[in-house]
């Protein structure tokens, strides 16, 4: 199992943080997610390793700014 911590701008609310958390699990590959509003950042599970591009898409696409992915 891979994790890996996405630093994200743009979250105000919950509403954020179900919208930037159901965009990310619609990913192939990601097997559980758990997005933090006060640290603005998301942990993600995969089952198989999804590159910075894809996961940058599809943060942009729900409306939010990724700044950085740390595997960890």
């Amino acid at each position: 199992m891979i994790k890996k911590k996405l630093s994200i701008e743009g979250m105000s609310c919950q509403h954020c943080v179900m919208h930037v958390a159901n965009a990310l699990k619609e990913l192939k590959g990601v097997v559980g997610v758990d997005v933090n509003l006060k640290g603005q950042y998301s942990v993600i599970e995969l089952s198989k390793d999804i590159d910075e591009t894809t996961l940058n898409q599809a943060i942009e696409d729900a409306g939010y700014d990724l700044i950085s992915v740390e595997v960890i």
